[in-house]
């Protein structure tokens, strides 16, 4: 409704994209037991493609309009990376990191920069996400958020410093006030402890 009210804003198709391609993903992301599945980990055949049909619909509607690519439109032309990769290792993590990039330009924040330093790691490696997850660590407005640890932890594995990433998780489990998340990120503490020497 209101993209036929507004039909020549280009954050109105923006939000419309989003909102389709964050919807087509709505079977995968939770398991059969209702446990949260990471994006990395979903069955892509369970996303709705008519719905990502509709999202590349409205981006391009938005990308024939002129005016500045605005926070929703940035955000749904990230999620279009994932929903046109057919599995992980076809996502195009450099893009990612530049839409990033600019998101962070026109709606500054600590999330969006946790959300870059993931694309930055998958883009460049581990190391490089790291680098940039330990310059928000003592970010006040992360302080509580229990994502910031865990992607810290996520990288620390990678880099195979099992002891520091088990520290991470449970600590991001102590944070989160979602029983399904704290049971996955005690599952993945309970992974490094029987990892460390």
């Amino acid at each position: 409704m209101l993209a036929e009210l507004a039909p020549n804003e280009r954050e109105v198709h923006g939000l419309v994209a989003l909102m389709e391609i964050q919807a087509s993903r709505v079977k995968a992301r939770v398991g059969p037991a209702g446990e949260p599945v990471l994006l990395f980990d979903q069955n892509r055949a369970l996303w709705d493609q008519l719905l990502i049909r509709r999202g590349f619909a409205a981006i391009e509607r938005a990308q024939r309009l002129r005016g500045m690519r605005g926070p929703y439109l940035l955000q749904a032309e990230i999620a279009a990376c994932h929903a046109r990769a057919h599995t992980n290792d076809e996502t195009d993590w450099p893009r990612i990191v530049g839409l990033y990039g600019e998101l962070a330009a026109v709606a500054p924040s600590p999330v969006v920069e946790l959300n870059r330093a993931v694309a930055v790691g998958m883009a460049s490696g581990p190391a490089a996400g790291l680098e940039l997850i330990d310059r928000l660590v003592g970010d006040p407005s992360l302080r509580a958020y229990h994502l910031l640890p865990s992607v810290r932890g996520d990288f620390l594995f990678k880099l195979r410093r099992f002891a520091e990433a088990g520290e991470e998780f449970a600590r991001a489990a102590g944070m989160t006030r979602n029983a399904r998340e704290r049971e996955l990120l005690a599952k993945r503490h309970r992974e490094c402890e029987e990892r460390v020497p």
